[in-house]
């Protein structure tokens, strides 16, 4: 009574690809393993890597032209 018995779980797997389908379910797996991912890298002592990126956003954004208009806010 107090756990679930492999036909249990075979059934709620059934119900949720029947509700969720395999394309979804395989994205959410995708996204959740790319987020693991990117902890573990986070989470590894070693170089900064701050001006990597930045170096990459300046390449990526080369030849190209941003126009923004920028507004004062008073919030007093």
């Amino acid at each position: 009574m107090g756990s679930f018995s492999v036909w249990h779980w075979i059934i709620v797997l059934v119900i949720v690809l029947l509700v969720f389908g395999t394309k979804k379910l395989r994205n959410i797996g995708a996204d959740l393993g790319g987020a693991v991912k990117g902890f573990k890298d986070g989470m590894k002592p070693g170089e900064e890597k701050p001006a990597d990126s930045a170096s990459q956003i300046q390449s990526q954004n080369d030849g190209k032209t941003v126009d923004v208009q920028a507004k004062d806010v008073n919030r007093g």
